[in-house]
């Protein structure tokens, strides 16, 4: 049974490798009902100082908004080191990584990102309209002009990487004046905004597995400090599930490799590969059990505390089959929407996004046979000297009429 797809072929990295490239960004679900169809339901970025000189109305919400000269060198001010030499420390690497274009091709290419973000504001104008917006880790600034577009009295950017620079370019290129956006270059716990409070908060904060690398910490603390009373999260709401799959060939290339490598035995580089999840696209026809939320995100409630988690779930196999891995995969939701849900699904039975799926493999292989049940738990556990990477810990128990299996399997998402 085939687990992955080829990808890209012109590509010049495999996608099946190990998670070593960076990238960029609550109630536990309890249900262990929900089977493995497209979800239809609808359950569902950075920051600072009073700079305030005058206030202003705009429908209800109160904002303080300083003239847009007296912002002028905050906004420019960046323009004046360009060129000079900028000494990069450990804490910039991850910022670094974001001022490459590639990366944000990757983003911007992936429809199901973007255009979910694109129909969420340009289908809810009534929602924007003369409304200050701020963008948290703002990129490019693709979403900073879907919210002009949209109306948006004033939207505010803010991003830490080099790629600002670029994105002021970009909004010369299309005619954004600083009277419609502004952007300001660094980390939004300490840049220093033109408003006292915004009404929305827009970010594309998930990483892979939602929480690797993810700003939500960022995010939180723009909304504590910023978002308005009544004011409005895209997207609010977000859900990791897990699932169990087949997939006994690549587990086996990854794996057994190191068994004999030109003659030499490489134990030591499999037992450090076990503990790297793998993200890659998994084909639905792998997948062999019921999924399970073991996470679900309110975004104008959840705390910093709620993204170290631990929850149990319950996998029913829906077909008899082998069972080789865990996998993870993420829900984001925009429940302000007007209509229809808007929804980025990242899990198998959706279109590829470049978030794919999260694979944990398992070091036995569990015969299953269709209704039997794999119980566990899962607790997630930011690394205390990085919050965007992740320590991973499942342990599960099987007893089947084929096979009996339980481990406690660690993993780490650095």
């Amino acid at each position: 049974m085939t687990l992955f797809a080829s990808g890209n072929q012109d590509a010049e990295i495999n996608p099946r490798k190990l998670l070593a490239i960076n990238m960029n960004g609550a109630a536990i679900g309890t249900d262990t009902n929900v089977t493995m169809e497209p979800l239809k339901e609808t359950e569902a970025s950075q920051n600072p100082s009073d700079t305030m000189t005058k206030t202003a109305s705009t429908n209800g919400v109160a904002n303080g908004i300083v003239p847009m000269e007296k912002v002028a060198d905050q906004v420019n001010g960046v323009e004046e080191g360009e060129g000079q030499e900028q000494v990069m420390t450990s804490e910039n690497y991850y910022f670094d990584s974001y001022a490459h274009f590639g990366i944000h091709e990757e983003m911007l290419k992936d429809e199901v990102r973007t255009g979910t973000y694109y129909k969420a504001i340009l289908s809810n104008r009534h929602l924007f309209k003369d409304k200050v917006v701020l963008d948290v880790g703002c990129g490019t600034g693709i979403l900073c002009m879907f919210a002009a577009d949209a109306g948006a009295k004033l939207v505010i950017g803010v991003d830490m990487s080099n790629i600002i620079d670029q994105a002021r370019n970009i909004l010369k290129e299309n005619n954004f004046g600083p009277d419609r956006i502004v952007l300001l270059k660094g980390k939004m716990e300490e840049v220093k905004l033109p408003v006292e409070h915004v009404d929305i908060i827009i970010s594309e904060w998930m990483g892979y597995f939602l929480l690797y690398e993810s700003m939500l910490d960022t995010v939180i603390y723009a909304r504590d400090r910023y978002l308005a009373d009544g004011g409005l999260m895209f997207p609010d709401n977000a859900a990791i599930y897990l699932a169990g799959i087949e997939d006994h060939d690549y587990r086996e290339e990854k794996f057994s490799f190191w068994n004999d490598v030109y003659g030499y035995k490489f134990q030591t580089i499999k037992n450090i590969a076990r503990k790297e999840p793998l993200v890659d696209r998994v084909e639905s026809n792998a997948v062999v059990t019921q999924q399970h939320p073991v996470l679900t995100i309110d975004l104008y409630k959840c705390k910093l505390e709620d993204l170290d988690f631990k929850s149990r779930f319950v996998l029913r196999a829906i077909r008899d089959d082998y069972m080789h891995a865990f996998i993870g995969y993420f829900v984001t939701r925009f429940t302000e929407c007007h209509g229809p849900p808007v929804q980025i699904h990242t899990s198998p039975y959706h279109p590829t996004t470049h978030w794919k799926q999260t694979v944990f493999y398992l070091e036995d292989t569990v015969v299953v046979q269709k209704g039997e049940k794999i119980e566990g738990n899962i607790s997630v556990k930011r690394n205390p000297k990085n919050k965007r990477d992740l320590e991973i810990d499942i342990d599960y128990s099987f007893t089947g009429e084929r096979s009996d299996s339980q481990d406690k399997l660690h993993f780490k998402m650095y």
